[in-house]
């Protein structure tokens, strides 16, 4: 078994999600979840599929994201995962909905953050084993910085 890291090409820092399915399904079934959830959604989708033709399935709604997604799969080309880049929303509005698809089986992050991802590479194929989201922690935080995140969750509107 040999591992690698592959680095998340996002140029744009743009939110992402990435996990693990079970079926080609997942593709139509993440799309409908995304603009159900989100009217007027833009994200792009890419899922590589772990048997037959093993090619890497794409939907979305902006051309540029869905390409963006598609590369990334290429480069992670580990069965049954997918990426889901999206733009002017956050994973936190959609996240509960991914995971009640019920292909989706595990999310490993959602973030805007840099993202490595631990791949494994055996004979039969390729496998995420895990993902480096961000960077490592720097301390604690002080009833400052406390105060600092009540005030920007409610400038942002995630909290009252």
């Amino acid at each position: 078994m040999e591992l690698s890291l592959v680095p998340i090409k996002n140029p744009n820092s743009l939110n992402l999600i990435l996990g693990m399915s079970h079926f080609i399904k997942t593709v139509e079934d993440v799309h409908e979840a995304m603009v159900n959830t989100v009217p007027g959604a833009k994200f792009g989708l890419a899922f590589c599929e772990a048997s037959d033709v093993c090619l890497i399935r794409t939907s979305g709604t902006d051309p540029e994201l869905v390409e963006l997604a598609t590369k990334n799969a290429q480069a992670i080309s580990a069965g049954h995962s997918f990426i889901l880049f999206m733009r002017d929303m956050f994973p936190v509005n959609v996240v509960n909905t991914i995971q009640n698809v019920p292909e989706v089986v595990r999310l490993f992050c959602a973030t805007a953050n840099p993202v490595q991802v631990i791949v494994a590479q055996t004979d039969q194929g390729r496998g995420i084993l895990g993902v480096v989201d961000g960077f490592a922690s720097k301390g604690v935080e002080t009833d400052a910085d406390k105060e600092k995140r009540t005030k920007f969750l409610r400038m942002i509107g995630y909290k009252f």
